[in-house]
């Protein structure tokens, strides 16, 4: 199946062409804002640890496109690794089986969903 054409990175004023929502310079500005300023401070000691890298790592170089773009018959790289069973719910951290690479616009679709479940409860 075909790809999408890329599309202007979603920053105003920025008009280099990409396939996720940001471009590679402005998607780590926002990852930075979003562990500044979102994320909470036990997180974000976990997922700058040595052994979260280090899985996270051999979980992209095991399965290095995304696993749900996979299921439907489209081959995406792999950006980022989630967790399928989410921490605050009772997944186990460091449990490869509880991984999966996704890429940016499926790891972001994943999590918006996840909030908005945890907001209805």
């Amino acid at each position: 199946m075909p790809r999408k054409p890329p599309h202007p990175c979603g920053r105003n004023g920025c008009g280099e062409l990409t396939y996720e929502r940001f471009c590679k310079k402005h998607q780590s500005e926002a990852n930075a804002n979003y562990d500044k300023y979102e994320r909470d401070k036990e997180m974000k000691r976990f997922y700058n640890s040595p052994a979260w890298v280090a899985l996270k790592k051999r979980k992209l170089s095991i399965d290095p496109f995304c696993e749900l773009c996979k299921k439907s018959g489209t081959l995406v790289k792999a950006t980022a690794v989630d967790h399928i069973q989410e921490i605050k719910q009772g997944g186990s951290r460091l449990d490869i089986n509880n991984l999966q690479s996704l890429c940016w616009s499926c790891h972001s679709r994943k999590t918006i969903q996840e909030r908005n479940k945890s907001k209805a409860r």
